[in-house]
Formats: structure tokens, C-alpha cells, sequence
């Protein structure tokens, strides 16, 4: 039976009223005001430990905290980046590492494609040569790349006796040739030391360990953030001199490179990314992603947790969550902290 106007006038008067009181200690619109404009979004969940777990706790903050009907999609720094370069999608990179992609990435974002939302690392990517704390800590003038050289007797190679080692990057990695290429430009060798390939990342890790297990020195390549750096408290040497950006692309990074030079790592830059359709459509969990940031120590912590634990990426994320409100309840609202407590 179709309603006559003053029938349909009455229901909508009553549907007020019931709606009215059944939220008379609410502002109006605020228990939805979040949730009703975030709608779809796909988040990229990268192919290593620190980005899982970032892309993991973007899903539970924006699902739980603002609503989103979230979905995770594999992705990597260059697949992922140039898909949302050229087709808009995915909608979020938590975790980019951009110096490799610099160029046509700001150029995205001068045409507002993309959008650089926060600095996901603080303290940024950094690469270098390492010596345990405990080295450092006996030896104070230990302080470069320069000063470890000299000391080939600290660092002893389980090979060649009498020799130091630096231990390189595992076979196959770019590191292992700009690792290489500055055990040629700091004349490693005429200073008696060996340059030791350990064959893979698990190999590199067993080295640290071992060492930190018998108290013994050990040098070489490393980066943060990692597990191994949460689990091993490590010193990163000064290389002695800035990065020569030019020098380091034209020649350290190749493997036919006659004259490398001594030159200090890039620090990688390391930004969240969104597409402008989320930008607009994301409302007030684009404003979360614009605070999401966190510094390496706390990531090399969570790490150290996840490897210790054999925990998933969704693992990590969980126990973040509940051992540190101090840190994440900073990055969303008080209403979506509420809801994201209640969740978990």
C-alpha cells in the first residue's frame, strides 16, 4: 500500500525521535563521522619484516579505528610505486624506500597524482660498517671506518690467522658490491685485513650472533632497521667523509669499478605514500597517515620480538598495538583509539 504524505511525514517525525534519543549524549553525526568517508582502501604490504608489520598495523588502525574496508595486496619498492605512478592503485605504500625512484616519484607528486604523507622511518634507511657496543665501548677511539682499520688485531678473521676481516653483504646484493668497493677504496687490504663473504643474509646474521655469543670483535656491512640490530646492540662506524652521491652511482655501485672512493652510504628516505584518490576519499585516516611514524630503535625492537617469536607480520602488529599505546594512540584520534583498544 503506497503511504499517503501525511503517513510517510509521521514515520519520518517518529524515526527522528527514536533515532534522537537513542543518541541523546552524542553530537550529531559524531559516532560515524570517521567511519562513513574512509571507505575501500588497498594498502601495499611489502616483501620484508619492518614493512609487513607497518602494513599490518595500517590495517588494523584504519579497519578498527576509522572504519575502512581494508585490504592487504603484495607489493615491492619498484612494482608497487610504479603501479600507483601509473594506475593509481594500490592505494597506500606504508613503508617506500624512494631514493631509487626519486625522480619520477616527485614528479608524480608535482602533478598530484601521489602524495608524500609522514616520514615512515624517522631516522631513515642506513647502511654502513658495524662493530658490536661492547668493542666500542673498550675501545673509545674507535670512532670511523679509518680508526677500525688500524686495528685489524679487534677484528680477527677465523680464516686467516693474523688477519682482520670485514664481512661483506650476502651474494647477490647490491650491497655486497658497494661493500666491496669500499673495502678497495679504504685500502683495506695493505692495512691486514681480508674481506669475508659470509653467502647469505642468514650467514651475515650468524656471524653477529656468533661473535656477540663469544664476546669477540666483528666488521662489517649491516643496515637498520632489522631484527639482528634489535636483538644485537651494534655501533655504526663514521665513514669519515660525506656521501659523494655522483661518485657512489657512477662507480662504487658497479662491480667494474677501477677507482672507487670513499664515500658514506645515502641515507635512505623513507615515506608513506598515497594515491590523491585516497588523499581526497580517506578523510580522517589520511590525517593518521600524515602522523604514522616511528624510529628505528622501536622498529629494530619489534623486529628482534617478531624473529624471536617466528611471528607474522599481523602477529607483530597485534603486540605492538597492545605494548605501546603511548606511541600509536599519538597518531589517531582519542575516538579511534578508543575503537582500536576495544578491538584488540
Amino acid at each position: 500500500m503506497k503511504p499517503t504524505p501525511q503517513l510517510a511525514l509521521a514515520l519520518i517525525a517518529s524515526a527522528a525521535l527514536m533515532a534522537a534519543c537513542g543518541k541523546k549524549d552524542e553530537a550529531p553525526g559524531a559516532a560515524s563521522a570517521e567511519s562513513a568517508v574512509c571507505g575501500k582502501v588497498t594498502v601495499a604490504n611489502m616483501n620484508w619484516q619492518s614493512a609487513e608489520v607497518l602494513a599490518n598495523i595500517d590495517s588494523i588502525i584504519l579497519s578498527k579505528g576509522y572504519g575502512c574496508e581494508v585490504e592487504l595486496v603484495p607489493g615491492d619498492t619498484m612494482p608497487t610505486l610504479t603501479a600507483m605512478m601509473e594506475k593509481g592503485q594500490p592505494d597506500v605504500a606504508p613503508e617506500a624506500w624512494i631514493n631509487a625512484v626519486r625522480q619520477p616519484l616527485d614528479a608524480a607528486v608535482a602533478e598530484g597524482k601521489l602524495h608524500y604523507a609522514a616520514r615512515a622511518l624517522t631516522d631513515g634507511g642506513v647502511e654502513g660498517w658495524w662493530i658490536p657496543k661492547y668493542v666500542a665501548d673498550a675501545n673509545p677511539t674507535i670512532k670511523t671506518i679509518d680508526d677500525a682499520l688500524m686495528r685489524p688485531e679487534l677484528f680477527p678473521s677465523s680464516e686467516n690467522k693474523g688477519k682482520g676481516a670485514v664481512h661483506n653483504c650476502p651474494s647477490g646484493w647490491n650491497c655486497q658490491i658497494t661493500t666491496g668497493n669500499a673495502f678497495k677504496a679504504w685500502e683495506a687490504a695493505n692495512k691486514g685485513f681480508v674481506l669475508l663473504d659470509t653467502g647469505s643474509a642468514a650467514g651475515l646474521d650468524g656471524s653477529i650472533a656468533k661473535a656477540y655469543e663469544r664476546k669477540e670483535g666483528w666488521l662489517g656491512y649491516y643496515w637498520a632497521p632489522t631484527s639482528i640490530l634489535g636483538k644485537y646492540e651494534m655501533v655504526k662506524l663514521d665513514a669519515g667523509v660525506p656521501h659523494d652521491k655522483d661518485a657512489f652511482e657512477a662507480c662504487n655501485t658497479k662491480t667494474e669499478c677501477d677507482n672507487p672512493t670513499k664515500t658514506d652510504w645515502a641515507r635512505a628516505e623513507v615515506f608513506t605514500v598515497v594515491t590523491d584518490r585516497f588523499q581526497k576519499a580517506g578523510g580522517p585516516a589520511v590525517a593518521y597517515l600524515n602522523q604514522r611514524a616511528w624510529g628505528n630503535e622501536t622498529v629494530n625492537s619489534l623486529l628482534s620480538w617478531m624473529s624471536d617469536n617466528q611471528a607474522t607480520g599481523a602477529d607483530g602488529a597485534a603486540h605492538f598495538l597492545k605494548t605501546q599505546p603511548d606511541m600509536w594512540t599519538a597518531w589517531v584520534s582519542p575516538e579511534a583509539a578508543e575503537k582500536i583498544k576495544a578491538a584488540l
